[in-house]
């Protein structure tokens, strides 16, 4: 009911998850669905060098299909009941995941294949339902071809700042833009070097050589002092967002408050690292007025300042 009512005034675009907790009710219901025992994954790549266990089983793509891909289109029809929008987390999964055998670990892994074109056919007919746009998260490890079904679907891609070769002005229309992700480093601890500190301390092995490509290609699209302020960075690089043709644009009220450690650090625990629940510097009542929010927004928006 919160949902239906804020939903009522403002267009909410959710998130879906690419799994859920094993010990949890929707692996409990769809248990005959799912393949217990194995985990999903990723396999070692340059932010993550050892690879990512993510913790959930996956669908089996045979006893998906043998029951009518029911449980899909359950998850799916919850999450664009309230919704203007929804993104697809690790879109890729629809058509192969990386699945990490028992006692195994992520570079132990193999990619699984499954029935992409029935369940984007599902995606894409209750979307039409809802009225709703999907965006896919089309990052890492992706092949041609998906991305080319996936804009065959209508379905947005996902640029990121952080991964992309040419500046945000060369981004597609049928995208969603931003500078990061809350799996990815923040401007300020890239601009700082603070997050690599962090993933030292986490025990992690540190994408270096990753960061400082990063750090040099976005240092020459912009006309800013390597040693300049992290905040300064964040709305130097958020005007260079502004104006690209990306049909949504995104900020994370992290890189809007100039906060150095990023949400999640994939492939670490609770014990390592507290992640989901680092609180933000301002409570939220003072973030509309905070100057520093009110920056970015402006660059995001395309209002150059001057």
């Amino acid at each position: 009911r919160q949902l239906a009512t804020a939903a009522s005034t403002i267009g909410l675009a959710f998130d879906l998850a690419i799994g859920a907790d094993p010990a949890g009710a929707d692996a409990w219901m769809d248990q005959d669905c799912l393949a217990l025992g194995v985990r999903v994954g990723a396999p070692p790549d340059a932010f993550s060098p050892a690879g990512q266990d993510w913790g959930f089983p996956p669908f089996d793509p045979w006893k998906l299909r043998r029951a009518g891909f029911g449980p899909f289109i359950e998850i799916v029809r919850a999450n664009l009941a309230h919704a203007a929008g929804l993104r697809i987390d690790h879109v890729a999964g629809l058509f192969r995941l990386y699945w990490i055998p028992p006692g195994a670990d992520p570079r132990d892994g193999a990619y699984v294949r499954y029935p992409w074109t029935e369940l984007l056919s599902i995606l894409a007919l209750e979307s039409v339902r809802a009225g709703a746009w999907i965006v896919g998260e089309d990052l890492g490890t992706v092949e041609p071809f998906v991305r080319e079904q996936l804009a065959r679907h209508r379905i947005l891609s996902t640029r990121l700042v952080w991964f992309e070769s040419e500046p945000p002005s060369s981004y597609p229309e049928a995208a969603l833009a931003a500078v990061t992700t809350h799996d990815l480093p923040t401007v300020a601890g890239l601009w700082t070097g603070s997050d690599l500190a962090d993933q030292r301390r986490a025990g992690v092995d540190p994408g270096e050589e990753a960061e400082g490509e990063i750090r040099r290609r976005v240092a020459g699209w912009l006309a800013l002092d390597p040693g300049a302020p992290p905040g300064e960075a964040a709305v130097a690089i958020h005007r260079l967002l502004g104006r690209t043709p990306a049909a949504v644009r995104l900020a994370t009220l992290e890189d809007a408050l100039a906060v150095s450690e990023r949400p999640n650090l994939p492939g670490t625990t609770c014990e390592q690292r507290p992640n989901w629940s680092l609180s933000l510097p301002r409570p939220l009542e003072e973030l509309v007025a905070d100057p520093g929010v009110a920056a970015v927004a402006a660059a995001l928006a395309g209002e150059t300042g001057e």
